[in-house]
């Protein structure tokens, strides 16, 4: 094949979702990165036709992603019952990745001394996957993806004639929930087995920071980050979107370094400086009274949203 030939070749992409994973990493820079953004994921793919293009020396239009496919575990419609409008989160989510024309393929969560926990996601994904090379012959596998367990796979996917790009993230962040430092960190072995490494932390910060579109372009707009988008490319939704209308006082429990809880029935209430409406986090003191707003985050625990201050002649709302 001659040089022109090969650069005027289209390219088959197909793209595989470690599910839980992009939902980590876009809630990731939606509530902790400055950029405060979901990943887009039309934008993403993109990103890859450029990312495919740069490295086998052709243009985007010739890289074509003719499969993408997503993996997660899911609850049952009796658990996601038992909490607050978890099948209406569910649809929703649904609803972004059909607009995006990704496929998906659900595994059911299953409870592990007491905890729930996906199982078999991994093994699901790498059969779906090679299965799909071998029919469809892709020229690049895309896969978002950290785990080292996805090394046999990528070293399959070789023997087919696939080279591999793996997008992946490394990074530290203080958990939204617990207040604990958390560290995302990407299998060495998996860095080290793919074609085509991306190093995605490092990519993201020097696209912004260089204002790239193409980069840019992988984070929802400011006017879309919601549940509602009137074009058909929708961002990827988190139930701390959806607060209740009631409004509750109570007070201050702890303050930490940039976050805080607040008393309220069961389990206190997790907040973020970020969630604070016309009031410095650095004047805020044990035991004062503030107004918040309800919500559910990624997990499904509440939350406390649009806190301000409370009224001087206010009282406690909650038990």
């Amino acid at each position: 094949m001659s040089i022109d030939q090969r650069l005027n070749r289209a390219l088959k992409v197909g793209v595989f979702y470690d599910g839980g994973y992009f939902s980590h990493v876009s809630n990731y820079y939606n509530y902790v990165h400055p950029h405060r953004r979901r990943l887009h994921i039309g934008g993403l793919h993109d990103f890859i036709k450029h990312s495919v293009a740069e490295k086998e020396g052709t243009t985007p239009n010739l890289c074509h992603i003719i499969d993408a496919h997503f993996f997660r575990g899911r609850f049952s419609a009796k658990d996601a019952n038992e909490k607050p409008n978890q099948l209406y989160y569910d649809r929703v989510f649904d609803d972004v990745l059909m607009w995006n024309n990704v496929q998906t393929h659900y595994l059911p969560v299953k409870d592990q001394m007491g905890r729930k926990r996906e199982k078999g996601i991994d093994v699901l994904m790498a059969l779906e996957t090679y299965e799909l090379c071998m029919l469809k012959r892709y020229d690049v596998v895309a896969l978002i993806a950290s785990d080292g367990d996805h090394v046999p796979l990528v070293r399959k996917l070789h023997a087919l004639g696939c080279k591999t790009m793996l997008l992946g993230w490394d990074f530290e962040y203080t958990d939204e929930q617990s207040g604990e430092q958390q560290t995302t960190k990407t299998s060495t072995d998996l860095w080290n087995n793919v074609s085509f490494p991306m190093e995605m932390s490092y990519v993201v910060e020097e696209g912004l920071r260089n204002k790239d579109e193409v980069v840019e372009d992988m984070f929802v707009p400011p006017s879309a980050n919601r549940d509602v988008v009137p074009d058909g490319d929708r961002p990827l939704i988190s139930m701390s979107n959806y607060e209740d209308n009631e409004r509750h006082t109570s007070q201050i429990m702890s303050l930490h370094n940039g976050y805080g809880f607040i008393r309220f029935p069961e389990n206190n209430l997790f907040f973020l400086h970020d969630d604070l409406v016309d009031v410095d986090f650095a004047t805020l003191a044990l035991g004062d009274l503030v107004e918040f707003s309800v919500a559910m985050n990624n997990k499904g625990q509440r939350v406390a949203k649009r806190v301000k201050r409370a009224a001087a002649d206010a009282v406690v709302t909650v038990a």
